[in-house]
């Protein structure tokens, strides 16, 4: 394989910055394992580790969400709000998401509880970043009332399980890679990996059952081009 070299080498890595690029993307892009894309790369003439993917993963997969979350526009003012529990060295934690109305992810938050601490905090986060919504959707937990009255008083609270099964599936990506993980290691682990993991698939899975097949491929050619930028701007 010939290895690109269109763009400047980091410095202190052996392999050009696409490869390591396309490492992360391939770990993200698909329920992949580090074993996984040490493969895939060996099939393509690039010999690595899994642990040196899981190290570049770890510490380029931030730029790459903190990339998309810098150039996405701006969310949509209706918000989904739910927790899922997640196992983690064999304790309980909560994982806090919250979506807007077309389905893009706004932030993730492993917390240990299931009280109106942690939804204060999760919810104070998102107002912090977004502002202030405009109607609040969550499931019957009672410990969200209280934060979002004072942290947001004028938008719209609906309490109702049902109004909730967008952000549902919003989660099965996460159940997905906890089987592959064998259970997250860590809560940093956790919240390092679904930090990057959301946001990569917020460009690369665009809601294909909406698109034609010419609108689903502009969008993926969009993404590829972003992808392309973001590695450029990849910095030891």
């Amino acid at each position: 394989m010939r290895i690109p070299t269109s763009m400047p080498r980091l410095k202190g890595f052996r392999y050009p910055r696409e490869i390591i690029a396309y490492a992360i993307w391939a770990y993200h892009r698909f329920a992949l394992s580090t074993a996984d894309v040490e493969d895939l790369l060996a099939e393509r003439g690039v010999i690595v580790s899994r642990e040196t993917v899981r190290l570049w993963v770890n510490r380029f997969g931030r730029h790459f969400a903190d990339c998309i979350r810098r150039d996405r526009p701006c969310p949509n003012d209706k918000w989904h709000l739910d927790e899922v529990v997640i196992a983690i060295c064999g304790k309980k934690h909560w994982l806090w998401r919250a979506i807007d109305a077309n389905g893009d992810v706004l932030d993730i938050l492993v917390q240990t509880r299931r009280n109106a601490k942690a939804a204060r905090r999760f919810f104070g986060r998102l107002v912090a970043k977004f502002g202030k919504p405009r109607v609040v959707i969550t499931d019957k937990l009672r410990s969200y009332i209280k934060p979002i009255k004072t942290l947001a008083p004028g938008a719209d609270h609906r309490a109702h399980k049902g109004l909730n099964n967008a952000i549902e599936v919003s989660h099965r990506p996460t159940r997905k890679r906890e089987k592959i993980f064998g259970r997250f290691k860590s809560h940093r682990q956790a919240q390092r990996f679904l930090s990057a993991h959301d946001q990569i698939n917020l460009i690369f899975r665009p809601r294909r059952h909406q698109l034609d097949a010419t609108s689903y491929r502009h969008a993926r050619s969009d993404a590829f081009s972003l992808w392309a930028d973001y590695t450029a701007d990849m910095t030891a």
